[in-house]
């Protein structure tokens, strides 16, 4: 049997245990280092989010989400940076998840921006429609404005109104029967009464 590293027996037995130990520290060091690979991937991920936040105006709408995203960002790059692949994933993981919280942030500020500007241009063009035109001239009336509501809508002049039908029957409710104009007396030849 061959030892590779055989100390001479009794002489130097702590010069084997370290190195025995030396050699699997480092075989561990190498080992833990290569089992988290570098997380290229989430970083790529991470700063796209970033710039997508950046882009629908999370500085305006989201900032103080915006500088969680970066601050993680900028620990992902540091780790990056010393090789520490597993909490720069962490960190890439998070600076990800604010980010896109930045830009969902931004997005719905933008978009009550928006309406908020499209409420107050209605507002103005109605104050517009309701100023009376004053141009010195004769102009012809202008026909009012469709109603609003309900309340808004005028009355029916009396001549759309029809007095009721006069009941008959024998106790003056429910449906009335037409009278047919065959069995009338009452009307002349021409269908005139």
């Amino acid at each position: 049997m061959v030892h590779i590293f055989s100390p001479s027996a009794g002489r130097f037995p702590r010069i084997g245990t370290a190195v025995h130990g030396l050699t699997l520290g480092t075989l561990l060091a190498l080992a833990g280092c290569a089992s988290v690979p570098p997380p290229d991937g989430a970083m790529n991920q991470a700063q796209a989010q970033l710039q997508a936040a950046r882009d629908a105006g999370a500085a305006d709408y989201a900032p103080v989400d915006l500088g969680f995203a970066q601050n993680k960002f900028q620990l992902a790059q540091a780790a990056m940076a010393s090789r520490k692949y597993e909490d720069a994933a962490n960190f890439a993981e998070e600076a990800r998840a604010d980010a896109e919280l930045a830009r969902a942030k931004a997005r719905l500020g933008s978009a009550r921006a928006q309406i908020q500007s499209k409420v107050e241009e209605n507002s103005r063009l109605r104050a517009q429609l309701e100023q009376p035109v004053d141009d010195g001239s004769q102009a012809p009336a202008q026909q009012p404005a469709a109603p609003t509501s309900i309340e808004d809508m005028p009355a029916p002049s009396s001549s759309v109104l029809s007095a009721p039908l006069p009941q008959s029957g024998q106790d003056g409710q429910g449906f009335q029967s037409m009278p047919d104009p065959a069995s009338d007396s009452s009307q002349q030849p021409g269908g005139q009464p």
